[in-house]
């Protein structure tokens, strides 16, 4: 049996989003209705690291840069190493197609960019290359959030939250869809019936092929092998476990740094979790 501890790292006013770790193992996340991205460095020391209008998801380039979907402004913004806002890499538009409200992003290994936009019944996932290229991947996602892709990059993940379930579309190229979006998993269900008790949030892959993924109504992360089945439940503690990434993943230890909360707009936590294999 998998065992598991989980350690609350900080409590915040504010529901939390877009964790992610740099290279120097500074730990961040956003706060959307807070309007910031925190910052919790090696010693445990939190700081405000930078401001926004409501950043979400969240990632950070091999060259120091961070992304973030910034729900509210309709864009992915851009910020410095030490916090200086860039500007926006789109905003409203990507190609033809209207943006309404960016939730998460992913880059491939050739730095391809994927978000998703989150819409009921109209939700999308988007995609710009590496040379801008700007296409949409898929649409008609009741509301689009996490993304996540195969060790191999031949398939992408998206977690469709009303649906209750990950959808799996398989890619012929970065950004172009081999075929329909196919449900890859449906995942436990909620006891009260109510949709708002499921919500598939962000996702994760790990060295495995295993795809983890954050159940914001369940309070709970779903791990599921590379096809589909559930292989164990983490229960978080955190009411509302919105996302995910890894800060070790190594074949006898897991790490995993994890945002939500006890409501929206707030209060909210980070937590570390961490598995023993």
């Amino acid at each position: 049996m998998t065992s598991y501890t989980v350690e609350k790292l900080l409590d915040l006013p504010f529901y939390t989003e877009g964790p992610a770790m740099d290279v120097d193992l500074n730990f961040y996340f956003t706060a959307l209705t807070g309007g910031f991205i925190g910052k919790i460095d090696g010693e445990g020391f939190y700081t405000e690291w930078s401001k926004g209008t409501c950043p979400n998801g969240q990632i950070i380039l091999e060259n120091g840069e961070h992304w973030f979907c910034d729900s509210q402004e309709a864009g992915i913004s851009r910020y410095g190493p030490q916090g200086d806002f860039l500007g926006y890499l789109m905003k409203g538009v990507c190609g033809d197609d209207r943006i309404q409200a960016p939730n998460d992003l992913i880059v491939d290994s050739s730095k391809n960019l994927y978000f998703t936009d989150s819409v009921r019944g109209e939700g999308k996932v988007f995609f710009q290359s590496a040379n801008g290229q700007q296409l949409v991947v898929a649409k008609d996602i009741d509301y689009a959030n996490g993304l996540a892709l195969s060790l191999d990059e031949r398939y992408l993940y998206v977690a469709e939250s009303y649906q209750n379930r990950i959808l799996a579309i398989e890619l012929s190229d970065p950004g172009i869809a081999k075929s329909p979006k196919k449900i890859f998993a449906e995942l436990p269900t909620h006891p009260s019936g109510q949709a708002t008790g499921n919500l598939p949030d962000g996702l994760v892959v790990d060295r495995d092929g295993k795809l983890w993924v954050a159940h914001y109504g369940m309070q709970a992360i779903q791990v599921l092998a590379p096809t589909g089945q559930l292989v164990f439940t983490i229960d978080t503690a955190l009411p509302l476990t919105s996302n995910l990434c890894f800060i070790e993943d190594s074949p006898s230890c897991q790490k995993l740094l994890v945002t939500g909360g006890y409501g929206e707009p707030g209060p909210g936590a980070v937590l570390l979790i961490t598995i023993q294999n």
